[in-house]
């Protein structure tokens, strides 16, 4: 692994630095040429720090006097917190001192700093939120776009088509990914017109392996590397995955504690519940970018817990790696000389 500097924005989600630095400890412990930059209120992060075990060389803290609350306006979170920790941290990928963003803060406020700061690729209108789901198979799908744009039109679906193709191709090393569009149903006349013309405009071009429809109860079978949708659709399907996966979750354990009989079932059946446990644990796929930028920014859930924070650092690592930005402006400037 080349040397890699990660921004992560420490006073960011429901519960700043008490999750974001042990995850980042966490994180530079598995990776020794990675670099973090703690970014925030520095007597809080020094006071956190001052027990720790750390490479101060490898673990930096870069001072921001402002955050951004969870429940504050995008608009006010731009215009009025200049020095909060995750404009600081977005600066620094701006200014190539770091080489992504971590964040758990406010969505809003970090899609519309990120887009101010960072602008979108050339060729790409807006950028859209992309994340993993698990599925039947083994394998991964992604999804976008995730709640970033809540109206969309035929063309954002289709450059979202396109950037979701190029990310799965790098990072899960599929030549040819099998890009569907979520629909209420597989026949032609199913759908509204965005999804019928987008429909349209993903069968015209062979820039990308376009599959046709996918219905919602198939999202998880494990035919599709990416599915595509509008923001208000995306955002939907991912708060009821997540709501699904805790519902399991909370059932089998009440239901495995209920008498004395279910706990002895549950002491021998307790190999299979911690592997079914693991392959839902939304923990496993926290980190969803906001793709089409020209930087990478990772959002974590606000509330995300610190196994689950680590992991959005670990996107940020494979996206650098991968160079994602690069690979979709290539690809979208290919396909502009194309249709020219």
């Amino acid at each position: 692994m080349k040397k890699i500097t990660i921004a992560v924005d420490a006073m960011g989600g429901d519960h700043g630095p008490s999750v974001v630095v042990p995850a980042s400890l966490k994180v530079l412990a598995e990776h020794p040429a990675l670099h973090i930059m703690l970014v925030g209120d520095s007597l809080i992060l020094q006071n956190i720090l001052q027990n720790q075990a750390f490479d101060n060389s490898r673990l930096t803290i870069r001072h921001a006097s402002q955050r951004v609350e969870m429940n504050e306006s995008p608009v006010s979170a731009l215009r009025s917190k200049k020095d909060s920790s995750m404009r600081v941290a977005i600066n620094l990928v701006n200014s190539g001192e770091a080489a992504a963003c971590v964040s758990a803060g406010n969505t809003g406020a970090l899609m519309a700093t990120s887009h101010f700061v960072l602008k979108t690729l050339e060729g790409i209108d807006r950028a859209a939120i992309i994340s993993t789901f698990p599925t039947l198979s083994g394998k991964n799908v992604r999804m976008l776009d995730l709640g970033a744009n809540v109206d969309s039109d035929p063309k954002h679906l289709f450059q979202f088509a396109i950037m979701g193709s190029v990310l799965v191709q790098a990072i899960e090393n599929i030549e040819n990914p099998k890009v569907y569009l979520l629909n209420i149903g597989l026949e032609d006349i199913k759908g509204n017109e965005l999804v019928k013309e987008t429909s349209n405009l993903l069968s015209q071009t062979k820039a990308i392996n376009y599959a046709g429809y996918i219905e919602g109860d198939q999202i998880y079978k494990g035919e599709a590397d990416v599915i595509v949708c509008d923001g208000f659709v995306g955002n939907v399907a991912l708060k009821v995955t997540e709501g699904v996966a805790n519902f399991v979750r909370t059932s089998l354990k009440n239901a495995f504690t209920r008498t004395l009989l279910t706990k002895i079932a549950a002491f021998f059946s307790m190999p299979i519940l911690k592997s079914l446990v693991k392959r839902i644990d939304p923990d496993r796929y926290n980190g969803a970018c906001f793709l089409g930028l020209k930087g990478i920014v990772i959002k974590s859930h606000g509330g995300a817990n610190s196994k689950a924070f680590a992991h959005a650092i670990e996107e940020a690592i494979v996206q650098v790696e991968k160079n994602i930005p690069e690979r979709i402006s290539a690809s979208v400037e290919k396909l502009l000389k194309l249709s020219s």
